[in-house]
């Protein structure tokens, strides 16, 4: 009987240990290049840190703004202030790498938790970190980069199954230029999408 219980105990001690590990695993964030601890919570600016959103991805690594189409607006303009000089204005790339496509120089970041490891922490190049960035505003940019995303929504990891049913690659409306010459494109948000909610439930 004691062999049993002690049997019985061990293996409940074991999957206890195995969640409390998996939870622990979104929270460690790790510089894209160097792999070392981003140190994230001690480190973040304090602002923007008590979204539902932030808190959810802190401990999930999921991100609640991807494709809230009332998030977009915001996530559009942190991304044309701070990411679209090197990657283009819908992702096309520039100086820095596309960021609408399936390729991603660095494949963690077909997740967001990758993703987000490579905004906050920098990479190789002139990819600087982005840690100046609100928390809440760099999981705004990233909602908004997968917007742009032009593949195949079976290839979009960050995409929950009920997303991915209704999703349509992105494709960037097209404007006469100034001059009359060739057409530009340029990223839109919705209009007047309303207030940016979102809820873990």
């Amino acid at each position: 009987m004691k062999t049993r219980s002690k049997a019985l105990w061990a293996s409940a001690l074991f999957v206890v240990g195995a969640f409390a590990g998996s939870s622990v695993s979104a929270d460690e964030f790790r510089n894209t290049i160097t792999g070392e601890d981003l140190k994230v919570l001690e480190t973040a600016n304090p602002e923007g840190r008590d979204t539902e959103a932030v808190k959810t991805f802190l401990e999930s690594g999921i991100n609640l703004y991807n494709e809230v189409k009332s998030c977009l607006p915001k996530g559009e303009e942190i991304y044309l202030t701070s990411c679209s000089g090197c990657h283009g204005h819908v992702g096309e790339g520039k100086v820095g790498p596309g960021l609408n496509d399936s390729y991603w120089t660095y494949p963690k970041n077909t997740t967001d938790k990758g993703l987000f490891e490579t905004i906050y922490g920098g990479a190789q190049g002139m990819m600087g970190p982005h840690n100046d960035l609100q928390l809440d505003e760099i999981l705004k940019a990233m909602a908004w980069i997968r917007h742009l995303y032009t593949g195949d929504p079976k290839d979009a990891e960050w995409l929950t199954e009920e997303q991915r049913k209704s999703f349509a690659p992105y494709k960037a409306p097209e404007h006469a230029s100034q001059d009359g010459g060739e057409s530009t494109q340029t990223a839109a948000a919705p209009a007047n999408p309303g207030e940016c909610k979102v809820s873990a439930n």
